[in-house]
């Protein structure tokens, strides 16, 4: 019997599963299904984004829905019309070898009329955005008088977006016999209060901590002067060359000018906010989906319902100012069991709310300081070493070497590198080799020990020659240390997995039992290089920047996404796209 044969699921839900190539539920599955098959009943289930909440509830309504008959038994409320579409086909897909069962999403942007179409040809279940529900029930096109079902998914959001009255309205043209299924990330007071006005005695369920941020997420802080936030941002993308990641602004007027100015400076920017119609939206996430777009830079409003799950980053360029919109924010990385990093950006004066949001989330913020600028050129040309590495050879190129052959001879092998590195480089190099040091004065600095010292006092940076194309991420690298070294797992912190190399943190106390742990140190034939780091005080922070709290994880990341130039002078640095670049931010 497979794990989801135990949950109680039917033989057409087992094959649409085992197609998916589902192995095993997810904690919110593994809690939801069984009460939900068995039961009756009421829910409130308190789980993060990305815990697999559309199958929690998906697979217990298809399994009830009778889809020999026509009426429309199912209805689930979502906060948006990517998420609307995104469980439309989840459903699609789980009921594929259920004859008859039909799936209708109704959401804004679209043709009313068509929808309604569907609906009368026929919707066992219908999937609906509040605000396009609300208007067509106003205009009689929907009946959902006899639902037995009713979830309210990302039910927070949706009431932080300002639907609880349309959702009271809605659920007033509901039969008081349904069942209510109520998901959530956080348990806000109006959650509450729609759960006990519309709910009678409903089970309860919580994956992990209420009002928690995922474990798969690790949080930073960076402290700047005001007037370097937008430089910080800059400077954390480029000392992540395959970052893909989400940029979270207070306003619209911020959003877009932060896009801009990225797409001026070269990176594959996009921007997500109110002002833009429908199809620009549509243009933009379809971008962002694609990879074509590597900072997708929203508000808030903007950005609920997106869900993507390769995210590596989310970039807090400003705080929120209520917590649990960080809790929603920093749950756009670190999903499906992927890890993933969320920064924040902030001045002195905004210290005091990294302890707010630490108390919530029951997690604790590492102190990093911004990388400098020679940090952050080792760290490009080591990328594109890799780069170069891996590209595949393109056959038709060897026509063209006797002409090549002859342009470069006499030059030998060594000047050739050195050529072509510079070609990338050095525009890269004259721009970081000029700036200043954005980290406001007052950060906690590294120790500045320089190459064969061993500190004794203070928190001490490493170098070591392994990364994601070795299949860590800073999760598993930080598990590999703990168990070769058999540390305790606060010992290790302020991990930092790159291309082919990767930084950590000790107390100094260690440092001379880990430099001789990994002296001729060998993983499956190869050697593993530790050191001292020449450049303690980037990105690493002093020993206030250790994590009080460490987290067990696993797993290998797969950071994916484009590439970008960078500005100086002449369009060109790392890794740009081929092709025209992009113009304005759609």
């Amino acid at each position: 019997m497979t794990k989801f044969e135990a949950l109680g699921l039917d033989k057409p839900l087992l094959d649409a599963i085992s197609d998916l190539g589902f192995e095993s539920p997810s904690e919110v599955q593994e809690k939801s299904i069984p009460i939900l098959l068995d039961q009756e009943t009421d829910l409130v289930a308190l789980a993060q984004t990305g815990t697999g909440k559309t199958a929690a509830f998906g697979f217990p309504m298809i399994q009830k829905i009778q889809s020999e008959s026509r009426t429309t038994q199912g209805l689930i409320l979502s906060p948006t019309r990517e998420l609307c579409l995104q469980i439309t086909n989840e459903l699609k897909l789980y009921s594929k070898y259920v004859k008859g069962l039909n799936v209708v999403a109704i959401y804004g942007g679209a043709s009313i009329t068509e929808q309604a179409r569907q609906i009368k040809r026929g919707a066992q279940i219908v999937v609906a955005t509040p605000g396009r529900m609300k208007d067509m029930i106003g205009r009689n096109m929907v009946d959902i008088s006899k639902i037995d079902y009713c979830v309210l998914d990302e039910a927070d959001e949706m009431l932080n977006m300002g639907f609880y009255e349309d959702i009271k309205d809605i659920l007033s043209n509901t039969p008081q016999e349904k069942f209510t299924w109520l998901f959530s990330a956080t348990m806000p007071k109006e959650v509450a209060t729609i759960a006990k006005k519309f709910m009678h005695k409903p089970v309860e369920i919580t994956v992990g901590t209420v009002n928690a941020g995922a474990s798969t997420v690790q949080h930073e802080y960076y402290v700047v002067g005001g007037r370097d936030r937008y430089a910080a941002l800059k400077r954390l993308a480029d000392a992540n060359p395959g970052i893909f990641s989400v940029v979270f602004c207070r306003t619209k007027r911020d959003t877009q000018r932060v896009a801009e100015k990225l797409i001026e400076d070269g990176y594959n920017a996009g921007a997500l906010h109110g002002d833009l119609s429908q199809n620009q939206r549509d243009l933009v996430m379809n971008s962002f989906r694609k990879k074509q777009v590597q900072m997708l830079v929203a508000t808030d409003v903007a950005a609920r319902g997106i869900d993507v799950d390769d995210v590596t980053h989310v970039i807090n360029y400003q705080l929120p100012d209520e917590i649990e919109t960080y809790t929603h924010r920093s749950g756009r990385t670190g999903r499906a069991g992927k890890s993933g990093i969320s920064m924040v950006i902030i001045t002195r004066s905004e210290l005091r709310k990294i302890k707010a949001i630490e108390n919530k989330i029951k997690q604790d913020f590492i102190k990093k300081n911004i990388p400098d600028g020679i940090e952050i050129c080792e760290i490009q040309l080591y990328h594109l070493a890799n780069k170069i590495k891996d590209t595949k050879v393109n056959q038709e190129i060897d026509s063209y070497l006797p002409a090549i052959n002859d342009v470069l001879e006499g030059i030998d092998r060594e000047e050739l590198i050195k050529k072509i590195f510079s070609v990338e480089f050095t525009q890269f190099y004259n721009y970081y080799s000029k700036t200043k040091d954005l980290n406001s004065q007052d950060a906690d600095r590294g120790n500045g020990t320089s190459k064969g010292d061993i500190p004794t006092e203070g928190s001490v940076r490493y170098f070591i020659n392994v990364g994601e194309r070795d299949g860590y991420d800073w999760m598993s690298l930080k598990d590999f240390l703990r168990d070769t070294l058999n540390l305790e797992k606060e010992d290790v912190y302020n991990v930092d997995t790159k291309d082919s190399f990767s930084f950590f943190n000790t107390d100094a106390q260690l440092t001379e039992f880990i430099l001789q742990t990994f002296t001729d140190f060998k993983l499956e034939g190869r050697f593993i290089n530790v050191e001292v780091s020449k450049n303690p005080g980037a990105g690493g922070g002093g020993k206030g920047g250790k994590k009080r709290r460490g987290r067990k994880g696993g797993g290998g990341g797969n950071r994916r996404g484009g590439n970008k130039s960078y500005k100086g002078g002449k369009k060109g640095g790392y890794g740009k796209k081929g092709g025209k670049k992009k113009q304005g931010f759609y």
